[in-house]
């Protein structure tokens, strides 16, 4: 953003300086009012199109699931259009299945938000059953099915995890 406001201080400074050889002149407001004024556009341009630009820089194998939109007072516009402020994504290259269940199968999901650390999630998959389970701290799926430190969950078949991580079954 710095860099911005010195491009606009720096495109003021040679207008003034080409008005001042036909003997006129800037007001003195125009150089922070443009400098003010392109950080407020640089600012929302960056919070809209991040979604965008993080989306393209994913590899091919990451899928995003779902996305989640912010609006803020201090940003009354993002009442009328809110901001994607994060989403999550399932890594399919992660994804493995149990050689003697294949209907179970355990990927991982990132959880992506704009000013915070991404954070990963291994989950499990029973495909057959409709079934998911979070593999958090010492959870853990065994290959012959058995589930310990965590609990299956009911998924609706439609669910973009289950469908992701169950799509090739």
């Amino acid at each position: 953003m710095t860099a911005t406001a010195a491009l606009a201080a720096c495109l003021v400074f040679i207008l003034g300086r080409l008005l001042r050889k036909r003997q006129r002149k800037l007001p003195r407001w125009a150089m922070p009012a443009a400098i003010g004024c392109t950080m407020i556009v640089y600012s929302v341009w960056n919070e809209y199109t991040w979604f965008a630009r993080m989306q393209s820089a994913l590899p091919q194998n990451v899928v995003v699931l779902g996305t989640g939109q912010r609006s803020a007072p201090w940003a009354p516009w993002t009442y009328a259009a809110p901001v994607t402020v994060r989403f999550v994504a399932m890594d399919t290259h992660a994804i493995s299945r149990s050689e003697q269940k294949p209907a179970l199968v355990r990927g991982r999901l990132l959880l992506v938000e704009r000013w915070q650390p991404t954070r990963t999630v291994a989950v499990a998959f029973d495909c057959a059953a409709n079934l998911r389970a979070d593999l958090m701290g010492s959870a853990t799926l065994a290959a012959d099915g058995v589930l310990t430190g965590a609990r299956w969950q009911a998924v609706a078949p439609g669910e973009p995890a289950f469908q992701a991580a169950c799509k090739s079954m």
